[in-house]
Order: C-alpha cells, then structure tokens, then sequence
C-alpha cells in the first residue's frame, strides 16, 4: 500500500484535522518524567531542574521543552525517576488501584505504567507484571529492581504468558488488570519510512482479533467487581471503540461486562473511551476505556 493510502485511510477517519494530527505526530516529542513515590528526593530533584514544570492534575510528573538528564539514584538507593510520555501516566492512573489489591499488568514492559501501579505492593497487595518476550521481560525486571524498595519488589511477580491464553491456567484471580494492547502504533509507523511502505489496513484487522482476545481473557481473569483498563497508543477506532464494543455485544459474555466513564485531566471522550492526541494535549497518542467485570 504506502504512504498515499495510510493517509487516506486516516483523513477518512480523521477529516480535516488529519494534517494537524499528523504534523503532531511527526514533530519532536514532548518530554516527561514521573518522580519515583519510594525514592524520597525524587520529586524536588525534578523540580529544581531548569525548564521542568509540573503537569497539572499528574502528581509527582513533569514536563520540560529539553530532554531530562538520566535519572540519579537518591539516599533509598533508587532511581528518582522514570522518564515516559505523561498520557501513559494518565492511562495507568484510570485503574484506580488501591493499596493491598492483587494486580495484573497484561503487557507491562518496559515497565513505565507497571511502576504506576505497584502502590497495591505498598501495604499487602500484589503486582503481576508480564510480557510475553523474554528480552522485554528482562528490561521490565531491570527497572522494577531500579525503582521499587525490596519490600515491594518482592510483591511483584514477572511472567511470560500469552496474554490470549491467560484464563486457562489462571480465572477470577486480580481485583484490576491493565491491558496495553500490542497495536498498528501509527506514530511508529510514520517514524519508519519501511513499515509505512508496508503499511496496510489488514494490519489494524488481524491485531484487533488479537486485542480482543486478550480482553476476553482478561473479563475471566478479573474478580466480579473488579476493574479492567484496555489501552492502546493505536488511532485506528477499530483497535479501540471497536474493540470494546465488540465486547459489550458479545453473547457469550452477556451482563458480565460493563462500560465505566472514562477520564482524564486532559484528552477528549470517545464513544467508550477517552483519547490523549498530541495536536490538542501535547501528548500521547494514547487511548484508554475502564470496563467493570
């Protein structure tokens, strides 16, 4: 296909803000940091940095026009912070996880979202943190170590499932799962002068039967109750809207699942879910939706 029809098919979606979109998509990234809540001096280190501010309605993240220096370790002996797109923040912070919850983070390398979500390790709660690649999986086990004290690293579990399959060994086990999704990821193709010489629509169709399944799995995992956030940095709606629709309409899982209004203190509403677009926020592309199990 290539680039003539990838940008037919999104101004089709995306009418006339599609140049705006993808000039945002292609410029330099904004740049963002989250201060590390266990390692004490992570936060005023951030702060004092020339340039850095903080982002409204984030706690402990910052954002600055230059690129952060790489991160110190701090008197707790830890990484004082971990650098990320604040979108990711605001994906990871929707789950609403409590303290002494049983978590499951579906795709959690490199680990950004995953150090969001180990506060349910800091008073008797546990982290599952998987990721189906050994090597991602590695480098999600290195900043885990570099940025949670022992006494929570030990709480956080690192396993290599396949996210599809993950309600055969394992059902009604977390009481909040976040799925970030594997996706068409069109930032990344845009950056890639190959993948966007390669790109084609059946790629958006063949990861949304992969993104649902993982969901569907993800409904049997979580406890009646409990809380799943589906998330994607995809633009393509039938990755997103798409898929949490076809959840909703699903026989098989009839009353068991239900939508649950989506937020953020920056972004716009989707038909299910809440989009971060960096033409109008700076940030992301990311898009997220809260279902209840």
């Amino acid at each position: 296909m290539g680039q003539s029809e990838f940008d037919a098919c999104y101004r089709e979606l995306f009418g006339d803000r599609w140049p705006e979109l993808r000039a945002a998509l292609t410029a330099p990234r904004r740049f963002g940091a989250r201060a590390n809540p266990f390692e004490p001096t992570g936060a005023a280190a951030l702060r004092s940095l020339p340039g850095a501010r903080e982002i409204a309605g984030l706690k402990d993240c910052f954002e600055s026009e230059s690129p952060f220096e790489p991160p110190e370790r701090g008197p707790a002996g830890l990484l004082g912070a971990y650098l990320l797109d604040a979108a990711s923040v605001v994906a990871a912070e929707a789950l609403g996880v409590q303290a002494g919850e049983d978590v499951l983070d579906l795709c959690a390398a490199p680990g950004g979202k995953a150090l969001v979500l180990a506060r349910a390790c800091a008073d008797g709660g546990s982290l599952t943190a998987n990721d189906r690649s050994a090597a991602r999986r590695a480098r999600l086990a290195r900043v885990l170590d570099d940025h949670l004290p022992p006494g929570v690293r030990e709480r956080v579990r690192v396993t290599g499932h396949d996210a599809t399959r993950w309600s055969l060994h394992e059902r009604d086990a977390y009481d909040r799962i976040l799925l970030d999704a594997p996706c068409s990821s069109e930032q990344h193709v845009l950056a890639d002068p190959r993948a966007l010489r390669e790109w084609s629509p059946a790629r958006s169709r063949q990861l949304a039967r992969r993104q649902y399944a993982m969901l569907a799995s993800a409904l049997d995992v979580v406890r009646v109750g409990g809380c799943i956030v589906y998330a994607t940095c995809a633009l393509a709606p039938a990755e997103n809207d798409g898929i949490i629709a076809r959840l909703l309409a699903d026989g098989r899982r009839a009353g068991r699942a239900r939508a649950l209004e989506p937020s953020g203190p920056f972004g716009e509403a989707t038909e299910h879910g809440w989009a971060i677009l960096p033409d109008r926020t700076g940030w992301g592309p990311m898009w997220f939706a809260r279902t209840s199990g």
